[in-house]
């Protein structure tokens, strides 16, 4: 059953809820304090100015004559002063109170919300990210967590507060006129309804905003991340335009947003003028026929006065709660995403066996499938080279091995060591597997942290050794900082072979039994790629290789190579073995090697 939105956000609210109940209780008692103005003004012109008769509770007139009853009160007018100037002090101390209190209680929930969101985020399926563009879930991940914030700290304590003083605001009222307390409300009935009417109407219109607030930062986002690009191909009018014109239809949608508002308040200044001008003159009217004293006509006036803009500002809260409606449930889509779990019955496992793939099919989201029944054994402590042409499935393989995505039930197996990864836990696998993707990541940190991104205490030994079999040692001693050296964002002030080799020593740290090198190769020179295989040779000779190539010399020292082709295998068996059979492996190497050429002459 769909869980209700409201009931989603009392998650968040429950672990700070007395400090809420707090907030709240201080709101009243200032609402309630600042209610007794007018009954001191009234008491002051009818009884003690008026000498009229006092019609007030036991309680109130035992106070009064403690202090030598409305005769003495209204030569001594002060003491009726003060009496509102401790009132106001009142109402000062415990609005501060609120607002103290209230802000601490919604910043521990805004901070268990976001600490949730991001702890969750990390735990969704790799599947999950391909599927939602980053910006979109930036935005929802602070602009609609402001609007929760925002609804939560005002618009919950505006609702509480007009409560409070629509109830008692009511009582004194009525005790005051019924008949003159109806012809104020009536009007007021009305506004609550007409922007009951409007909700509906804002909170569709703000989803609109919202969600293409989401696709404009990911617009932006991708080009401000893809900026070399972008101007390497001399892109950028192409992407200002496309900016630009995203962004006039999302300016388009808060300009009707805010047309529907505009509405709203200008109908409801007229509702209210009206109700004031029609209380105002009933009132006289009433006052003439010595049926209201002047006193309680003030009174009147002023609780009418409390109430309108609260009341008005009611229609905003309903406005802001559809706004925030459509913020909890874009967040609370993201919270329900089921996360990357292993099976009931996932151990750890030694990956120091074989890797088996075995009648394994595959197929991303509705797409057709890019596997297709795949089969092949690498032999414990051995190479294996890949060659394939694009979308021939070379990365998907690596992708299932690592448990980027789950492999369905009966789409074949993944072994390591004879067991299923299925029922290897996730973390192990992923611990014990090295993996340098063809697009380098590397994150705004120092070369030393994000070469030993995996550790948890960085250990300069371990990261140095690594660099060394990267062949990025010298580069790495010839910077000013040396290991301190700061790397800017994705890597951007490296170039591309030396984010490559970083990435690989990021990747043999703590010396896992199986690496795979996705074309990692592909950004450094010959010469420095024989060095690296030459090292790796020498360092990981026990470990399990997975080369993805294009180029030939990188796959020539493998033991074994598989060929892919439509995501099938096409060819399998050492380079020597396929060199000699007709097939994809020796177009490439003849191709590479320029055999093609020589024959022909």
């Amino acid at each position: 059953m769909k869980q209700n939105k409201y009931v989603f956000l009392w998650r968040y609210i429950r672990p700070a809820a007395w400090s809420f109940v707090a907030a709240i209780v201080s709101v009243e008692i200032a609402t309630l304090t600042g209610m007794l103005h007018p009954q001191i003004i009234r008491a002051a012109i009818d009884c003690a100015i008026g000498k009229g008769e006092p019609s007030y509770p036991p309680f109130v007139m035992k106070l009064v004559e403690s202090v030598g009853g409305f005769g003495y009160l209204g030569s001594h007018l002060w003491i009726m002063a003060l009496a509102i100037v401790a009132c106001a002090i009142v109402q000062m101390v415990f609005q501060y109170a609120f607002r103290v209190i209230n802000t601490k209680a919604t910043e521990t929930m805004v901070k268990a919300m976001r600490d949730e969101l991001y702890s969750h985020i990390q735990r969704l399926p790799y599947e999950w990210h391909t599927r939602n563009q980053t910006g979109d879930i930036i935005q929802r991940c602070t602009s609609d967590v402001e609007t929760i914030k925002g609804f939560v700290s005002g618009q919950l304590a505006s609702l509480q507060r007009v409560g409070v003083m629509l109830c008692f605001a009511l009582f004194f009222m009525i005790g005051m006129n019924g008949m003159l307390t109806l012809i104020a409300m009536l009007p007021l009935i009305v506004v609550v309804g007409y922007s009951i009417y409007f909700h509906k109407i804002v909170e569709e219109r703000f989803m609109a905003c919202d969600e293409n607030e989401g696709k404009l930062s990911a617009i932006a986002q991708e080009n401000l991340t893809g900026v070399r690009v972008v101007r390497a191909f001399g892109r950028e009018s192409h992407e200002l335009d496309k900016f630009v014109s995203h962004n006039k239809f999302y300016t388009s949608l808060w300009v009707k947003l805010s047309h529907s508002l505009a509405l709203f308040w200008s109908v409801s200044d007229v509702l209210s003028g009206l109700q004031l001008l029609l209380l105002m003159v009933v009132g006289i009217l009433y006052c003439h026929a010595g049926k209201l004293t002047a006193g309680e006509y003030i009174a009147f006036i002023a609780y009418n006065g409390m109430l309108v803009w609260p009341i008005r500002e009611l229609g905003r809260t309903i406005s802001e709660m559809g706004k925030t409606g459509v913020s909890i449930e874009r967040v609370r889509q993201i919270i329900i995403e089921p996360e990357e779990r292993d099976a009931a019955d996932a151990v750890e496992s030694d990956m120091q066996g074989d890797i088996v793939f075995d009648h394994v099919s595959f197929g991303y989201h509705e797409s057709s499938e890019v596997l297709k029944d795949v089969s092949f054994t690498i032999p414990a402590h051995t190479t294996l080279g890949i060659l394939g042409g694009t979308g021939s499935g070379k990365n998907t393989l690596m992708l299932l091995l690592d448990k980027m995505y789950s492999l369905p039930d009966g789409c074949g197996t993944i072994s390591v060591g004879g067991r299923d990864i299925r029922t290897i836990k996730t973390a192990s696998l992923r611990k014990n597997i090295g993996i340098v993707l063809q697009e380098a990541f590397l994150f705004s940190r120092t070369i030393a942290e994000n070469i030993g991104i995996g550790m948890n205490e960085l250990d300069m030994k371990e990261i140095e050794k690594a660099a060394g079999a990267a062949c990025l040692s010298e580069t790495i001693t010839n910077f000013t900082d040396s290991y301190d050296t700061m790397v800017g964002e994705r890597g951007v002030t490296l170039s591309g072979g030396q984010r490559q080799r970083t990435a690989i020593a990021r990747c043999l740290v703590g010396s896992p039994p199986i690496l795979i090198f996705d074309d990692s190769l592909s950004a450094v020179d010959t010469e420095t790629d024989a060095r690296i295989r030459a090292e790796l040779e020498r360092r990981f000779g026990t470990a399990t290789v997975i080369l993805i190539s294009h180029r030939i010399t990188t796959l020539s020292r493998a033991d074994h190579i598989l060929v892919l082709d439509k995501g099938r295998v096409s060819q399998y068996g050492t380079p020597e073995e396929l060199k000699e059979q007709p097939g994809i492996y020796r177009q490439v190497y003849e191709a590479q090697t320029g055999l093609e050429g020589r024959a022909a002459v």
